[in-house]
C-alpha cells in the first residue's frame, strides 16, 4: 500500500501540524523580533513617537516615550531615531517642568525636571528651572516668616525640641533656599548654643544626653566649627567612664561597677563593651549568689540574683546561681541534714575518697555519677562548708578549666563543651568563664564553617546551635548563619 494512504502517516502528520500552529500562535510575538527585528524597531519608534506627542513622557508600565525609544535603542544601539526621539523627550519634560512651575504644581515641576536630568539636557538649562523653581517654593513657603519664627524659638531657648523649634524651622528655610545667610548664620548659633548644652550635660556627669545632643547637632550640620572639640570632650568622658566602670569590677565594687556600665551603654547604645561590662558584672553577682547559697545564707543569695538578672536577664551564669540556690535549698531540707556528725563524716570521707579516684584517672566529667564532678556536687550537698569539700572544688575547678583549655587546643569541641558545662555549673560567673564561654562559641562555628566547606550542612547546622546556646550574643553568629541559608536555602 502506497505510504500516502497509510492513516497512521495521516494521523502523525496532522498532529505535527497543530503542534507547529499553536507554537507560532505562542510564539509569534517573539519568532517575529528574532526574524524581523527591523519591523519590532519600527513600532517601538511610532510607539514613542505617539506618546510623546500625547504628553506621555515616562509611565510605570513602559508605555511612555522614554521607555519606547529605550527599547528601540537596546535592540540597536546605533539607532539614530531612537536617540532623538530621547532627546525630544527630554526637551519635552523642560517644557513640563515650566509649565507646571507656571501654574504653581511645584512637585510636578520637580517629576518632569528630573526626567529632564535624566534624559541628558543641557544643564544650564535645568539650573534656570532649577533656581526659579526653589525662588517659587521659598515665596510660596513664606521664607520671611519662617526665619522669623526661627529666631523668635530660639530666643524662647527651643532650639530642637520639636518641628516648631529654631533648628528644624531654619532647616525648611535652607531646603527652599540653600543659601539665605540669615537661616545659615541663625543655623550657626543655634548649633553653638545646642552644643554648649551637650558641654553643660557632661560637665554635669549626663553622658547620655550629651551624646544625644551631639548626635542632633551632627544631623543639621556635620562640619559646624565647635563639633570637634565637643566630639573630643564626650570622648575623653566615655573613656573615663570606661575606666571607672573596668576598675570598680576588678575591686568587685559591683553597684558601681553596674551603674557605669549602664552609663556607658546609655549614651552609646551600640558600644559592645558597655553590654559586655553588664553581661560580666551580671556574671560576678552570680558568682556571689553561688557563694551565698553554698554557706545557707539564702537571703544574700536572692538579693545577688535579683541584681544580676537586672542587668542581664538572659545570662547564662545568672540561670546556673539559681539552680545552686535552688540545689542548696534543697540540700538543707533533705534527711541528709539531718543525720548525725559521725554518719555525716564516714559519708564524707567516702565521697572524697571516690573524688580523689576519679581525679587520679582524669575521670573529670565522665562517666556520669562516678566522674569528680558529679561526686563533688554528692560532697557539696552533704556538707557545703567543710574546708575539704571547699579545697576539693578548687582542685577540680582547676582542673576542669585545664579540661577546657587542652580540648579546645585539641580542637575536640564535644569534650570542651562538657568541661566548660561542668565548670560553669561549679563556678557560675568564676573567673575566666565569660571569656572561655566566647572562645568556646567561636570554635564552634570555625569547626562548623570547616565542616560546611566541606558539604556537611548538616554538621555545621549543628554547630550553629551549639554556638548560639553557649554564647547568643557572640559577634560571628549572623554572618555563619547567612552562609549556611545560602548554601542550603530549602533548610
Amino acid at each position: 500500500m502506497p505510504l500516502w494512504r497509510d492513516r497512521r502517516v495521516w494521523r502523525w502528520a496532522l498532529a505535527a501540524l497543530l503542534v507547529l500552529g499553536t507554537t507560532l500562535v505562542v510564539f509569534r510575538r517573539p519568532l517575529a523580533d528574532l526574524i524581523w527585528p527591523e519591523t519590532r524597531i519600527q513600532q517601538l519608534l511610532d510607539q514613542g513617537h505617539a506618546a510623546l506627542r500625547a504628553g506621555r513622557l515616562s509611565a510605570a508600565d513602559g508605555s511612555g516615550a522614554r521607555e519606547r525609544f529605550e527599547a528601540a535603542l537596546a535592540l540597536d544601539g546605533d539607532r539614530m531615531q531612537a536617540r532623538v526621539g530621547l532627546a525630544a523627550t527630554g526637551r519635552a519634560a523642560l517644557g513640563q517642568a515650566r509649565a507646571a512651575l507656571a501654574a504653581g504644581r511645584y512637585p510636578q515641576a520637580r517629576e518632569a525636571l528630573a526626567l529632564a536630568r535624566a534624559l541628558q539636557v543641557p544643564r544650564a538649562d535645568a539650573d534656570r528651572i532649577e533656581a526659579a523653581l526653589r525662588a517659587r517654593e521659598a515665596a510660596h513657603a513664606g521664607i520671611d516668616q519662617l526665619l522669623q519664627r526661627a529666631a523668635q524659638a530660639r530666643r524662647d531657648g527651643h532650639l530642637d525640641d520639636g518641628p516648631d523649634a529654631a533648628l528644624p524651622l531654619y532647616q525648611r528655610v535652607l531646603e527652599f533656599a540653600p543659601e539665605r545667610t540669615a537661616a545659615l548664620e541663625g543655623r550657626e548659633d543655634a548649633l553653638s548654643e545646642l552644643l554648649q548644652h551637650a558641654r553643660s550635660a557632661l560637665a554635669r556627669g549626663d553622658l547620655a544626653a550629651a551624646a544625644a545632643l551631639v548626635e542632633r547637632a551632627r544631623g543639621y550640620d556635620a562640619g559646624h566649627v565647635d563639633l570637634p572639640e565637643t566630639q573630643a570632650e564626650l570622648n575623653r568622658a566615655l573613656e573615663r567612664l570606661q575606666h571607672d566602670a573596668e576598675q570598680a569590677l576588678r575591686r568587685q565594687r559591683l553597684d558601681a561597677a553596674a551603674r557605669a556600665f549602664a552609663q556607658w551603654r546609655a549614651a552609646v547604645p551600640e558600644a559592645p563593651g558597655a553590654s559586655d561590662g553588664l553581661e560580666r558584672v551580671a556574671a560576678a553577682y552570680a558568682l556571689q549568689a553561688s557563694r551565698a547559697a553554698a554557706d545557707f545564707r539564702f537571703g544574700e543569695a536572692e538579693r545577688a540574683l535579683r541584681k544580676g538578672q537586672a542587668l542581664a536577664p538572659d545570662s547564662r551564669a545568672v540561670a546556673d546561681a539559681k539552680q545552686a540556690l535552688q540545689r542548696a535549698r534543697q540540700s538543707q531540707a533533705t534527711p541528709q541534714a539531718r543525720v548525725s556528725p559521725a554518719e555525716r563524716e564516714r559519708r564524707l570521707q567516702r565521697l572524697l575518697a571516690d573524688l580523689q579516684a576519679a581525679e587520679a584517672r582524669g575521670d573529670w566529667v565522665t562517666p556520669p555519677g562516678a566522674s569528680a564532678y558529679d561526686t563533688l556536687l554528692a560532697a557539696q550537698t552533704l556538707a557545703p562548708r567543710d574546708t575539704r569539700v571547699r579545697a576539693a572544688e578548687q582542685r577540680v575547678l582547676a582542673a576542669l578549666r585545664r579540661c577546657f583549655d587542652d580540648a579546645m587546643r585539641g580542637n575536640r569541641v564535644l569534650a570542651a563543651s562538657a568541661c566548660y558545662d561542668a565548670w560553669r555549673a561549679l563556678a557560675p560567673g568564676g573567673n575566666g568563664l565569660v571569656n572561655a564561654r566566647r572562645r568556646l562559641a567561636q570554635r564552634w562555628l570555625a569547626v562548623g564553617d570547616e565542616r560546611l566547606g566541606g558539604g556537611d550542612a548538616a554538621f555545621a547546622r549543628q554547630a550553629l546551635q551549639h554556638a548560639r546556646a553557649i554564647d547568643p550574643s557572640t559577634p560571628e553568629l549572623a554572618a555563619f548563619e547567612r552562609r549556611l541559608r545560602s548554601l542550603s536555602p530549602g533548610r
